[in-house]
């Protein structure tokens, strides 16, 4: 982990360079403007919960479905209510009970639920982390523009300062110059 932060580092670092070696470049300077105002008006922020939902199967959308429904307290509620339900009928309610006391039929519905909804909320829960690789991947985009505009603003407003102490300088010397 440690050495994949270093590679990442010195990559990063060799890129900066590179970059630097580049804007120092007079042909290629005129046309970093020209690339700075294209990246500005080109959207990178990418809605990843639509781009994502609209290629879903059937499948997958039941997937979604079931995962959203088992996670809720409706679905709590109704299957605690249900196992009462399923005790009080096989020991209170009928003299010869379907399922009697140690419910092994009610245990191995159970387990038939708990085997097929668990791998269900696990497709989801892996579409999920996509998404989310999605946004994150997005995100990533958006910084980056955002690092560079503000850079490049930075960059104008040193150059904007710089031409005003020119200025200021030049002003004073015509002012030291001209007969009193």
């Amino acid at each position: 982990m440690r050495s994949e932060r270093m590679f990442c580092m010195i990559i990063q670092e060799q890129r900066a360079q590179l970059i630097k070696k580049i804007l120092e470049d007079e042909t290629i300077a005129a046309q970093e403007e020209e690339l700075l105002h294209l990246l500005l008006h080109e959207n990178v922020a990418k809605n990843a919960d639509v781009e994502h939902d609209s290629n879903l199967t059937l499948g997958q959308r039941a997937a979604d479905g079931v995962a959203r429904f088992a996670g809720s307290w409706g679905f709590i509620i109704i299957f605690f209510l249900m196992l009462l339900l399923w005790i009080a009928v096989n020991t209170v309610f009928l003299v010869k009970p379907f399922d009697p006391y140690p419910f092994i039929l009610m245990n191995l519905v159970l387990s038939c639920i708990a085997a097929i909804q668990a791998p269900i909320i696990m497709m989801s829960q892996n579409r999920q982390e996509e998404k989310d690789r999605q946004r994150a991947k997005n995100d990533y985009k958006v910084n980056v523009k955002a690092e560079i505009i503000v850079e490049d603003i930075h960059e104008k407003l040193d150059a904007i300062f710089a031409n005003q102490q020119l200025l200021m300088e030049s002003l004073a010397a015509q002012q030291q110059n001209r007969p009193s």
